[in-house]
């Protein structure tokens, strides 16, 4: 079994089991877990329909490089990317892992930050409903599939498909690189 480094990039407003259940499956491939965040402390989830547990943040986007890492994870919720797409280290973090070719994936809401990144334009995704057209309009191929694979970017629709994404999750991060793969 090969050591992985995932970091999971989130902030106030994460969907909890979005955060949560990738987290707990990267874990049990005995690979280590960072959730990095733009500051230090703790960062609230939400749960559903309320604000849900308090995470520890392991490291600030001050103090991390994507050089560093196997592959990012992106939670979604409505806050988290919202927040996330308008903050420069944020985006600068998530374009490096694409120009490392390294796996990204993104669930839910977290591929507005994708847009933001100018990192969908020509590729097959899905998403929550509610920003396919965003999506769209930014040149991506979207799809309504439980989980969708785009040489090394994998994205998916809500906390349903959760064991689609964690499993497909965990494919493309083994398969490595993805040369093929560009902003």
């Amino acid at each position: 079994m090969t050591s992985k480094n995932i970091a999971i990039l989130a902030t106030h407003g994460f969907e909890e089991s979005e955060l949560s259940s990738p987290k707990a499956y990267l874990e049990q491939q005995g690979w280590t877990t960072h959730i990095i965040s733009p500051n230090s402390g703790t960062i609230k989830a939400w749960a559903e329909k309320d604000w849900g547990k308090e995470y520890d943040v392991d490291k600030t986007l001050d103090e991390v490089s994507a050089s560093a890492y196997d592959a990012l994870v992106l939670p979604g919720g409505v806050i988290n990317p919202d927040q996330l797409r308008t903050n420069d280290k944020a985006l600068s973090f998530v374009q490096d892992f694409f120009t490392q070719h390294k796996p990204v994936a993104a669930i839910c809401h977290g591929p507005q930050i994708l847009i933001n990144a100018e990192a969908v334009k020509g590729r097959k995704m899905t998403s929550v409903d509610s920003i396919s057209i965003d999506l769209k309009n930014a040149g991506a191929i979207w799809e309504d599939s439980e989980v969708v694979v785009d040489n090394g970017l994998v994205t998916s629709r809500t906390p349903e498909d959760l064991p689609a994404f964690n499993a497909k999750m965990v494919e493309e991060i083994n398969e490595g690189k993805h040369e093929d793969q560009n902003l």
